[in-house]
C-alpha cells in the first residue's frame, strides 16, 4: 500500500505485529514491530493513515465457525477495528480502514466504499494479474478521496479462494493490489503533509 509514496520521497511507516519487534529503517521506510492496541504513533503531520486490521475473525466468508470461535474473539478483533478508527482520526490526516465484506457493517456502520481488485487494474502497465474479483470494503475519514476507478475485464474469477494451503496464503490473500494502491495515490497525494502512516 506505502509503495507509491515510498516512490514518491514519503517517509512511510508501517506497524504490524508480524515484524520483528521494535523499529527498522531502510530509508525512508520505517518498521514497527508492534501490537496496534498497544502503539502510540509519534506526533507528526501526518499525510495519510492506512488501516488493515486482521479479518480472520470478522469476515462473512468464514461466519460458519464463528460459533466454534466464541465471543472473545470477534469482541478482541473490533477492539481492533476501532483502534484503527482512533488513530486514523488523531492523526488528522485522511485515513482507510480496509477489511472485506465483514461484520463490521453490522457492529459500526457500513462501509463509505466497496471495490474489486479488478476495477483498479487499468492502473498498472500489465493489469493481467490483477484481473480478479475480490469485494472489499472501506471506511474512511478526514476528508479521504476515493479514487476514479479503471477497470479491465475479469480473467480469474476465483482467484483469491482458489489459492492453495500454505504459510503464506493468509499474507498472499489479504495483500494489496498494486493497482488499487496507485490510484489510491493519485487520488490522495496532493492533499497534507510529507509523512504517511
Amino acid at each position: 500500500m506505502v509503495k507509491p509514496w515510498l516512490d514518491a520521497g514519503y517517509e512511510c511507516w508501517i506497524v504490524d505485529i508480524q515484524h520483528p519487534m521494535g523499529i527498522t529503517k531502510d530509508g525512508n521506510l520505517i518498521r514497527v514491530g508492534a501490537d496496534v492496541m498497544e502503539w502510540l504513533p509519534p506526533l507528526a503531520d501526518y499525510k495519510i493513515v492506512f488501516s488493515f486490521p486482521m479479518c480472520t475473525d470478522l469476515a462473512t466468508s468464514g461466519a460458519l465457525h464463528f460459533r466454534n470461535k466464541g465471543i472473545k474473539r470477534l469482541v478482541k478483533s473490533l477492539a481492533l477495528v476501532d483502534r484503527c478508527r482512533e488513530i486514523g482520526e488523531w492523526s488528522k490526516a485522511p485515513w482507510m480502514l480496509e477489511n472485506p465484506v465483514s461484520v463490521i457493517s453490522s457492529y459500526w456502520r457500513k462501509p463509505d466504499f466497496t471495490f474489486h481488485p479488478y476495477e483498479f487494474a487499468g492502473y498498472l502497465d500489465d493489469p493481467n494479474p490483477e484481473a480478479y474479483t475480490k469485494k472489499t470494503c472501506l471506511w474512511t475519514g478526514n476528508g479521504f478521496r476515493f479514487p476514479e476507478t479503471k477497470p479491465i475485464e475479469v480473467v480469474k474469477k476465483n482467484f483469491i479462494r482458489d489459492i492453495p494451503p500454505s504459510k503464506e496464503r493468509q499474507n498472499i490473500r489479504s495483500a494489496t493490489p498494486i493497482g488499487f494502491a496507485k490510484a489510491i495515490f493519485e487520488a490522495n497525494h496532493s492533499a497534507q503533509s510529507s509523512l504517511v502512516n
